[in-house]
């Protein structure tokens, strides 16, 4: 009961956020560049997450901006993973997200100004075009964040990691960082509209340099990521 009282109450307040930060931000990208603005994403990210009534932490090193690019790869427990990723990384970043996500009202559209890139998971040829997108924006210096699982969880598990974000490594040599993301499940499920104000984690492993995974197969890159990242997540 409790949580549902407050889910009614903090709701209209992050929503009157997103869509005010959102179409200040929209008209900003018409006269400078995402990358110069990504200061204002970042504060916004930030504004979110404390309008829901959730306190970002991040722990580990945070990668270096000049020493980009980067491929973040995370487990995707919720909506909130896009703001507390924002809000914690410092310098520009985009991502990769399903195609039905851009024709959002408001969302489709700051996803497309920010510089994300579109995938349609269910048409192979398409996806691959998508992730050769990518790809190309990597060389140019462009980091970007992508959950290997594709989806949310709806356990709070780990799913099955997809191949995608292996091929791009591989293909473009970028800077992995394998990412953990705690406590966005509990905030909001799936499966549940209600919030549960708390805090959320961002925590930032090791770098996994090309040299140290330049000689993997696809599958073997794939498990190794894997491991890292459930290690960050459960920590011994």
């Amino acid at each position: 009961m409790i949580r549902t009282f407050i889910s009614i109450l903090l709701w209209p307040l992050i929503l009157l956020i997103f869509f005010c930060g959102a179409l200040i931000y929209i008209f900003l990208t018409f006269f400078i560049s995402p990358i110069k603005l990504y200061p204002v994403a970042n504060l916004i990210c930030r504004i979110m997450l404390l309008s829901g009534g959730q306190w970002l932490k991040i722990e580990g090193e945070v990668p270096d901006k000049n020493q980009q690019p980067y491929l973040y790869l995370f487990n995707h427990e919720s909506l909130m993973d896009p703001f507390m990723l924002g809000g914690a990384i410092k310098h520009y970043v985009t991502a990769v997200g399903a195609e039905y996500q851009f024709s959002y009202p408001i969302w489709g559209t700051l996803a497309k100004r920010h510089g994300a890139i579109p995938i349609k998971r269910d048409k192979l040829k398409k996806a691959i075009h998508s992730l050769d997108k990518a790809e190309e924006a990597i060389r140019k210096g462009i980091s970007f964040i992508i959950s290997p699982e594709g989806t949310r969880t709806t356990s709070g598990e780990l799913g099955k990691f997809k191949k995608g974000p292996f091929h791009i490594a591989l293909n473009t040599g970028v800077t992995i960082v394998p990412t953990a993301l705690i406590g966005a499940y509990g905030a909001k499920k799936k499966t549940d509209w209600r919030l549960q104000p708390g805090i959320l984690t961002v925590r930032f492993g090791e770098l996994l340099m090309e040299k140290e995974y330049e000689g993997l197969k696809v599958e073997q890159l794939k498990d190794l990521v894997e491991e890292k990242i459930k290690v960050l997540i459960n920590p011994q």
